[in-house]
């Protein structure tokens, strides 16, 4: 520990401490544009500088390390004076267009300058030349609005292991952006929008799908249904000044009536189906391995998340035959709207778009993939993320606090409390493992209110092992059988999973993977700014979701049932392959378009 005076007052911190940290924990806060929670400090932005008695320069409070007997002062003259030509300089330089910026009312850079009362800017800075990459279908990046915080560089190297963005040039010649200044459809870009996550203003933003959906609601002969996955009913509130992890569910459901669509549905319906139909491809696995002693590939990973999809594709080729072949509940909806339900409401897929409100940037990419086309259209026509979603309901004129619950609609519409936890990182494992055990012993699982505790919480990679017994006849190949699992979220943990598989030093059966910290929850497009804290309170809130619910295993969802019975047939039958199924493509780590 360490003792420290700051703004004339003692405290103790651990000596592992910055002064950024220590003056947070003393209730002080101390402005900053590069800091990013959980990696180590790089001054960048140089906003966060403080005075500590006894040195001759300022320091910058996010990487200095606190010094037992330190007396510092965050507000004093030469700090505010310092501070505030930063900030000044920056927005010099920053060609903001707050007028018409999609991030004016949650700009960083702006609530900084207004924190610091800076009424106009001294400088007459050059500004950087405008470019707009706009050459995925997820991404958009605006260099003329970048202040170079390198908050995008870090997460994008250090949190997804990925390296799509990097600072070339000096001074302000300093461009981010792709390796030789290339746009991001010619680098490895996997699409997860955690750039757009953290960034503190608007250079980097989501693909905006709203124009395409109102002119749908907007075209008398077009049916247009709605699809809400798991997080969103955790994070849509935030838009509308709720506290992080307030559902807003039924709310949510009223909202997306009010503004137009002709049905309202929910992705837990999907992700009930994705555990049946994963859940029985891994048992298929497994007997082929165990009973026919076949080669096959395991461990099986779980496929819902289409930046893992793409960084396997990219990084991990080797890998790609055990990714599990379902689609992602996103895509397995879009396919079973156009046929099922489309015949339900004699429509033909042409007449019907669907619209999928995810939390996810690289959905939109996914859905755009070729092979996403089985029910003879294109599945799932455009998704908006959280952020989209909470501003074409505010161009509507319409508050979630207004509004009373309203339920999701019926045939497409029940989800389990299974299928909720997908949200959250080892939601997935968990959901599955509810359903395979139960289908191998005629139990429940063994788990405290059905909890496998060991994949829950935030630490990057966690395992858990089962060992299974009692089984019921159909599956007595299986009694006595270990089987272990693991948990992994954020693309950089992933790749430590995959490397120490590689060397052979783990022997899993099944794994789930995440691209974005905390899973679905703290994906690319959920509003900002998400940290920590955050993804607690989101995570919490589904599991109370869940919890809350009487049906909470996804082989119990009577409308999945319904669908088998009436459509499919069975798990991993003919039309459930060809509706339901997919395959993945090697991808040369530089592309000349992005697919």
């Amino acid at each position: 520990m360490a003792t420290l005076t700051i703004n004339n007052r003692t405290l103790t911190v651990p000596d592992d401490a910055t002064l950024l940290s220590a003056a947070s924990l003393a209730g002080i806060k101390i402005p900053t544009l590069c800091n990013l929670e959980g990696r180590e400090a790089i001054g960048a932005c140089r906003v966060c500088v403080v005075e500590v008695e006894g040195a001759r320069t300022l320091a910058a409070a996010c990487s200095t390390p606190v010094v037992d007997g330190m007396v510092v002062r965050t507000n004093s003259a030469r700090a505010r004076e310092a501070r505030r030509k930063s900030v000044e300089l920056l927005l010099s330089e920053h060609d903001g267009n707050c007028q018409t910026c999609n991030r004016n009312q949650n700009c960083e850079l702006r609530e900084v300058a207004d924190a610091m009362g800076i009424e106009k800017v001294s400088y007459e800075g050059a500004k950087a030349p405008a470019r707009i990459d706009d050459s995925t279908p997820a991404l958009v990046r605006d260099n003329s609005k970048c202040i170079k915080c390198r908050r995008c560089v870090t997460v994008c190297a250090e949190t997804q292991g990925v390296g799509a963005l990097f600072p070339q040039g000096r001074g302000f010649d300093t461009l981010i952006g792709p390796a030789f200044t290339m746009d991001l459809d010619g680098v490895a870009c996997v699409q997860c929008g955690q750039c757009a996550a953290v960034c503190p203003v608007g250079a980097i933003t989501e693909r905006d799908h709203i124009e395409g959906v109102w002119a749908a609601l907007d075209d008398p002969t077009k049916f247009v249904v709605v699809q809400t996955a798991p997080a969103i009913r955790a994070a849509l509130g935030e838009e509308f000044g709720y506290e992080p992890g307030t559902l807003v569910t039924g709310k949510m459901a009223a909202g997306l009536r009010r503004l137009g669509f002709d049905r309202v549905f929910d992705t837990n319906f999907t992700a009930d189906l994705t555990i049946m139909e994963e859940g029985t491809e891994f048992l298929t696995r497994l007997k082929r391995a165990l009973v026919d002693k076949e080669d096959v590939a395991l461990p099986m990973f779980t496929s819902c998340s289409p930046g893992w999809i793409k960084f396997t594709e990219y990084y991990y080729p080797q890998f790609l035959p055990n990714l599990s072949t379902c689609k992602s509940p996103q895509q397995m909806f879009g396919a079973v709207a156009k046929t099922y339900y489309a015949k339900h409401v004699n429509k033909k897929p042409q007449e019907m778009v669907v619209v999928s409100i995810m939390p996810c940037t690289a959905k939109k990419f996914e859905c755009q993939r070729p092979e996403m086309n089985s029910s003879g259209v294109q599945d799932v026509d455009y998704v908006l993320t959280t952020r989209e979603l909470g501003r074409m309901l505010r161009q509507a004129g319409i508050d979630l606090a207004l509004l009373d619950d309203e339920p999701m609609d019926s045939l497409m519409g029940i989800g389990s409390g299974a299928a909720d936890i997908f949200a959250n990182t080892g939601g997935v494992m968990e959901a599955a493992l509810r359903t395979v055990y139960e289908l191998v012993t005629g139990r429940e699982l063994p788990m405290e209110n059905l909890h496998v505790k060991p994949v829950e919480g935030l630490e990057g990679v966690k395992e858990a092992s089962l060992t299974i017994t009692g089984t019921v006849e159909e599956w007595k190949f299986l009694e006595g059988v270990t089987a272990n699992v693991a948990v992994a979220h954020g693309l950089q943990n992933a790749r430590k999973v995959l490397e120490t598989i590689k060397r052979g030093e783990k022997q899993y059966h099944f794994v789930e993977i995440m691209t974005c910290p905390g899973g679905c929850i703290g994906g690319g497009g959920q509003p900002r700014y998400t940290d920590d804290s955050v993804r607690l309170k989101r995570i919490a809130a589904i599991y109370k979701e869940d919890e809350g619910k009487q049906l909470r295993k996804s082989h119990e969802n009577p409308e999945v049932q319904q669908l088998y019975k009436e459509f499919l047939k069975t798990p991993l039958g003919e039309k459930s392959h060809h509706l339901l199924h997919t395959h993945y493509t090697a991808r040369d780590l530089v592309e000349k378009k992005s697919s």
